[in-house]
């Protein structure tokens, strides 16, 4: 896009491209979202920004009345696969904060310096300020959903002293953490850890709420995730293992049946620090930061397609909460049905899973790490010695880190060394590569419930060719699409 075409954006109030970049006013110091609703600036005043870090990094302060910190990331990082697209999916998951800047060049194979010369390239601003942006959102979040003191939430945002906390939020906020919290409108929780910290996760367009809330249910594993309630009125829950502790993630389905901007969630932490990871894994789970507008664009203009897409607005393709869990499920689910793949995890949960310090709900254990399942026998499970074999080398190879699942891994490379291991085939290595991996554009050609899709619509696997980059969301269409016609 251009600047003209960005201020077109602004003036049409255009809620498509919020996150993909930022409006800079100069004669108030402010930067929005480009769908706020304020008065819109003239032109002469304004600059654009492709990341939030940047815009603060220039000076300018969040409104206060769109929040732009707040928005949905941009759908094109999921969708990019080299160096500056994996550098920011690491840094939403906190990499920086905890491991610095030369643990993200490490992860990415690359020296601190290239990563920070392309990703200022791009984004306007280098892996430290993007991670401070992070840490600020992160901040004004504990402010103003919590009774935490000022404190303990400077050093769970990720701020390494209380003076750079107050700085930060200051330039970024134009406040000083007390005024920020004492806002009208603040809804903190207890301090008790039961009462958790509520959120609000946006996401962009149409939301077809009905069918992940759906998916996620068919697949629930006993231990670990449960739902509750009716179709329409439904709450998920799960269990999360994070850097420094452990988490329970509670979203509910919005009886706007998804025509909102938002998903209610609340997290529930042993350690705030872990915040700002754990909602990134709960947006990567329901897929909030992908761009419904582009995927509708590109698969409602075949003939094959368009029928499925106009049924289902807002189709998302659900990720991952935890990538190396995902995969071992992957393995679970080969060659049997979805509720038999559930069964067989709440046996593997029940026999090695880590019980939580007190359950909740149906809520008891943290899913089996890979080092756990690694030296396990897994006769528990009563699968053929292929399949533990096969379960044994992703746990080992997850455990060791030959294979990478994070934000930050090459995909090609992970699904090459998944295809090398024994009892890994097609189906399982590029099923972990749309969900774990969160790759918008992977079309399971082999799968039975797309074949079944591929015959109601009357396509053939050749057609998938012209659904990209949006694949993943063309299987999903057609895992939704209804029994092919007899004759």
């Amino acid at each position: 896009m251009k600047d003209d075409d960005r201020y077109q954006a602004v003036r049409s109030k255009d809620a498509r491209f919020d996150g993909a970049f930022f409006t800079a006013v100069r004669t108030t110091g402010i930067y929005c979202r480009p769908s706020c609703p304020a008065v819109t600036p003239k032109r002469e005043n304004v600059c654009f920004y492709p990341s939030a870090a940047a815009a603060q990094g220039a000076g300018f302060r969040a409104c206060r009345r769109c929040r732009p910190d707040a928005v949905p990331g941009s759908a094109e990082w999921n969708v990019r696969a080299d160096m500056v697209g994996r550098a920011v999916r690491l840094i939403g998951d906190g990499v920086v904060d905890r491991e610095g800047v030369s643990g993200l060049a490490d992860r990415l194979g690359y020296s601190s310096r290239q990563v920070h010369r392309q990703l200022t390239q791009e984004l306007g601003a280098g892996p430290v300020a993007l991670a401070r942006a992070q840490r600020a959102h992160t901040a004004r979040t504990l402010l103003q959903t919590t009774d935490l003191p000022v404190t303990e939430i400077a050093f769970a945002a990720g701020f390494a002293s209380v003076r750079q906390f107050n700085d930060t939020i200051r330039e970024v906020y134009a406040a000083t953490p007390s005024a920020l919290r004492a806002r009208p409108g603040r809804h903190a929780t207890s301090r008790e850890p039961a009462a958790g910290i509520p959120l609000r996760l946006a996401h962009r367009g149409p939301y077809a709420a009905d069918e992940i809330f759906g998916f996620l249910q068919r697949r629930v594993i006993p231990g670990i995730e449960e739902t509750t309630g009716v179709p329409g009125a439904r709450t998920y829950r799960r269990t999360l293992r994070l850097p420094y502790g452990t988490g329970i993630a509670e979203v509910h389905e919005p009886r706007h049946g998804g025509d909102g901007a938002w998903l209610d969630c609340r997290l529930h932490l042993t350690d705030p620090r872990d915040l700002s990871t754990a909602v990134q894994r709960v947006r990567r789970l329901f897929d909030l930061d992908a761009d419904p507008w582009a995927v509708a664009e590109r698969l409602g203009a075949d003939p094959h397609l368009r029928a499925l897409v106009a049924a289902r607005p807002g189709l998302r393709s659900p990720g991952a909460a935890d990538a190396e869990e995902l995969a071992v499920r992957a393995v679970l689910g080969q060659q049997v049905s979805v509720a038999a793949a559930a069964g067989l995890g709440g046996t593997l949960v029940a026999a090695y899973g880590k019980p939580l310090a007190a359950s909740d709900g149906g809520l008891t254990h943290v899913f089996p790490d890979p080092g756990t399942l690694a030296g396990a026998a897994l006769d528990e499970l009563g699968m053929p010695d292929s399949r533990r074999r096969a379960l044994r080398a992703v746990a080992e190879a997850l455990a060791e880190g030959t294979v990478r699942l994070d934000p930050g891994a090459d995909r090609d490379d992970a699904q090459q060394k998944l295809l090398a291991l024994p009892g890994i085939g097609p189906w399982t290595a590029g099923y972990i590569r749309m969900r774990a991996l969160g790759d918008p554009d992977v079309f399971l050609q082999g799968d039975a419930g797309v074949r079944h899709g591929l015959a109601a619509v009357g396509a053939a696997p050749a057609d998938a060719a012209a659904w990209g980059p949006w694949r993943s969301y063309a299987v999903h269409h057609l895992w939704n699409a209804p029994a092919p016609t007899a004759g």
